[in-house]
C-alpha cells in the first residue's frame, strides 16, 4: 500500500514536471497581457498615492507622448501651410460663404437692434434693403480675402503642436484609443508571444529542475519568463530596424514591416480626431495667437461697414460718431462670433479630413524606419523597464504559488 502511495506521488511529480513549460507558457502569456493593459488602464490613478497603485502608461503621460509624437513626427509633415493648399481655399471659402451669406440679414438685425434698435426701427423698409443688398454683395468678396490673407499667415495662427497636445491633454481616452487601433496587430502579438516565448523558457527550466530541485528555482524562472517574453516581444516588433536576410528569409521589426498600412490608419485617426477644419478654426479664433486671427478679420470685415454709403450717414447723423464706432465694433465682435460657425458642419469636415490624412500619410510613408518608430515606440519608451519588472514579479509570484501548490 505505501509503496502505491509512493509511486503515486512519483507519477504526480512527473506530471508536475511536464506540465513546467505549460505553466511557463500561461505565466508568458499572462504577463504580457498584463503589461499591454497596464499600458492603456486605468485612465485615472487607482490606489493609493504614491506607490499602491496605478495609472494607465499613456493617460498618465498623455501630454507629454502627445508632444514626442509631434517632434517626431506631426512636424515632419510640413507646416500649416502646406495642409491649407491640399485643403482647396476655394472650397473653405464656398463652405463660409455658403453658410454665413442665406443669414446676412439675421445678422444685420441682431447688431442693430442689440446696439441701435430705435435707429433700426425708425429707418424706412427702402434704406434697410439698401443696407441688406450692400451687405450681400460685399461680403462673399470680403471672405475670399480673409481666407486667402489666413492662407498666408496659418503657419503664425496656429501653434500644431499646441493644438495637438491639449486635446490629448484633456482626452487621454482619445490617445489610448489611437494607439490602440493603430498598433492592434503589435499588441495581439506581445500577448500571444508570451505563450511561445514562455514555453521555450519552461522547456529549458525542466532538466535544470529535476536535477537541482530547490524550490528557490522556480520563482527565479517566473521572474525570467515574466521579464523576458515582455522584452522578447518588445524587440521583435521594433528590431531590427532595416530589413535583414537570413537563410533566404528577411527580417524585419514587425511594427516596420507595415509601414504604409499604420500610415493610412494613423493619418486617418489624426486627421479626423485632431486636424480637423473646426479644431483649426477655434485654435485660430481662440487660441494663443487669437489676437492675430481677430485683427485679420477686423481688418477684411470693417470696411463693409465704411461703405456701406447712407447706413454710415445716417448712423453718423443720429447716433454720432461714438454710436457710429459702437456698431463697427459690434460689426467685428458678431464677425468673430460667426466666424467658426461654417465649420460645425460635419459632412465638410469629414470631407476636408480625407484631405489631410492623404497628404500625411503621403509624408509618413516616406520616413526613414528609425523615423517611423517614433510613431508607436514612445508608448512603450516611458515606461518600458518597469513594465518588464512587474512582469518579472508576477511571474515569480506565480511560480512560488505553483510550487507551494504542487511541489511543496
Amino acid at each position: 500500500m505505501e509503496l502505491q502511495f509512493s509511486q503515486l506521488f512519483e507519477d504526480v511529480h512527473w506530471v508536475a514536471y511536464a506540465c513546467l513549460p505549460v505553466m511557463a507558457a500561461l505565466i508568458g502569456w499572462g504577463t504580457n497581457w498584463l503589461a499591454i493593459q497596464m499600458t492603456f488602464y486605468p485612465f485615472k490613478y487607482r490606489g493609493v498615492a504614491p506607490l499602491l497603485g496605478w495609472q494607465g502608461v499613456i493617460p498618465k503621460k498623455a501630454e507629454k507622448m502627445a508632444s514626442i509624437v509631434v517632434d517626431r513626427t506631426i512636424s515632419r509633415f510640413g507646416n500649416m501651410d502646406d495642409i491649407f493648399k491640399k485643403l482647396e481655399p476655394e472650397k473653405i471659402t464656398a463652405q463660409i460663404i455658403s453658410q454665413i451669406e442665406p443669414r446676412i440679414e439675421e445678422y444685420i438685425d441682431e447688431i442693430m437692434y442689440e446696439r441701435q434698435a430705435v435707429l433700426w426701427d425708425n429707418l424706412p423698409i427702402t434704406i434697410k434693403k439698401k443696407v441688406y443688398d450692400w451687405a450681400h454683395s460685399q461680403i462673399p468678396r470680403r471672405i475670399e480675402g480673409l481666407v486667402a490673407e489666413f492662407g498666408l499667415e496659418l503657419s503664425s495662427l496656429i501653434d500644431i503642436k499646441e493644438l495637438f497636445v491639449e486635446e490629448l491633454k484633456e482626452n487621454p481616452e482619445l490617445m489610448v484609443r489611437i494607439f490602440q487601433e493603430v498598433g492592434a496587430n503589435e499588441f495581439n502579438f506581445i500577448v500571444k508571444s508570451g505563450l511561445l516565448f514562455g514555453f521555450m523558457f519552461g522547456c529549458l527550466q525542466v532538466p535544470l529542475w529535476l536535477q537541482h530541485g530547490e524550490f528557490w528555482m522556480l520563482p527565479t524562472f517566473g521572474f525570467v519568463v515574466g521579464f523576458a517574453t515582455n522584452w522578447l516581444a518588445l524587440n521583435v516588433i521594433f528590431r531590427p530596424l532595416y530589413p535583414r536576410s537570413f537563410l533566404g528569409m528577411t527580417f524585419q521589426g514587425l511594427f516596420l514591416r507595415r509601414q504604409n498600412e499604420v500610415a493610412d490608419v494613423w493619418s486617418r485617426l489624426i486627421a479626423e480626431e485632431l486636424i480637423t477644419v473646426e479644431r483649426a478654426a477655434n485654435a485660430m479664433v481662440f487660441g494663443r495667437h487669437a489676437r492675430r486671427t481677430r485683427a485679420i478679420i477686423q481688418k477684411h470685415i470693417r470696411p463693409v461697414l465704411d461703405q456701406a454709403g447712407i447706413l454710415k450717414l445716417v448712423a453718423q447723423l443720429t447716433v454720432g460718431a461714438s454710436g457710429y464706432v459702437e456698431l463697427k465694433r459690434a460689426l467685428n465682435e458678431k464677425a468673430i462670433e460667426v466666424s467658426v460657425k461654417p465649420f460645425h458642419d460635419e459632412s465638410f469636415n469629414n470631407n476636408r479630413s480625407g484631405v489631410v490624412a492623404e497628404a500625411m500619410s503621403e509624408r509618413m510613408k516616406a520616413l526613414s524606419p528609425s523615423e517611423f518608430q517614433d510613431v508607436l515606440r514612445p508608448a512603450f519608451q516611458e515606461e518600458e523597464l518597469q513594465l518588464m519588472l512587474i512582469g518579472g514579479v508576477l511571474g515569480a509570484v506565480a511560480a512560488a504559488t505553483q510550487w507551494l501548490f504542487i511541489f511543496s
